[in-house]
């Protein structure tokens, strides 16, 4: 079996000399052997195992997971290992859930926010009246269908048209909502947070478009909505149903 110092196993695994010498320290791997002046030796399976460590850190594993995870590593049958990492994975996709939808209410409450503070201030100072303090009640009058128009700079549209062009490359699948909306199937490796960044981001300076993130038997999608005049928009960004 090959024998690797600990510089070429940092250049091989991706992990620095001095995560690996923690690593050690925290009991996730050790030497396989060491030379007659002291210097860590490792071997394959040292390279397999850090391998095996850096998908579960890219999975959003803590270091105590890590830990579990690896312990049942050493015991040699996969089945064991699978199973807790599936459970582990689950419980991350419920958590990742929670936030982007976290994160989309608070859009539309920055939405909200924007729109009433984009409104005639109050003549004088700043009080009980004025937007800057006040939120707007739901006793207000329903607010006007925004335009179809983007209020986004010119000179920022291509790098926004750049990000969903990454994020729609990954889209594996586009079809019709019962409501007349689009629904983009994500591929796995789509990371939801960023999807709900983009979207809220979309939403700001286009405020006729809707968005929805969704997970369900199908998988993870974006559903788009938008009015009836906006049709061809959604097309032109975001592509037509199948």
């Amino acid at each position: 079996m090959s024998t690797y110092t600990i510089g070429e196993v940092a250049g091989r695994s991706g992990f620095t000399a001095s995560a690996l010498r923690y690593y050690e320290g925290i009991g996730l791997l050790s030497p396989s052997a060491r030379t007659d002046a002291g210097y860590r030796l490792y071997d394959d399976r040292v390279l397999a195992r850090l391998a095996f460590i850096a998908r579960a850190k890219r999975l959003g594993c803590s270091l105590e997971e890590v830990s579990d995870l690896v312990e049942m590593w050493d015991g040699e049958r996969c089945g064991p290992v699978q199973r807790r990492f599936h459970d582990l994975v689950t419980d991350k996709i419920a958590a990742s859930e929670g936030q982007v939808a976290d994160l989309m209410a608070f859009a539309a409450q920055l939405a909200g926010a924007a729109a009433q503070l984009a409104g005639v201030a109050v003549d004088g100072p700043c009080g009980e009246n004025c937007a800057c303090v006040t939120e707007a009640t739901g006793d207000a009058a329903p607010p006007a269908a925004p335009p179809i128009a983007c209020s986004l700079d010119a000179g920022s549209r291509p790098d926004r048209l750049a990000e969903w062009r990454t994020v729609l490359a990954h889209t594996t699948s586009r079809a019709a909502t019962a409501d007349g909306g689009l629904r983009l199937e994500l591929h796995d490796d789509v990371p939801l947070e960023e999807v709900a960044r983009l979207a809220a981001a979309e939403q700001r300076c286009c405020p006729f478009f809707s968005f929805a993130i969704t997970a369900d038997q199908r998988g993870a999608a974006l559903e788009v909505r938008a009015p009836d005049g906006a049709t061809d928009v959604v097309a032109s960004l975001f592509g037509a149903p199948a």
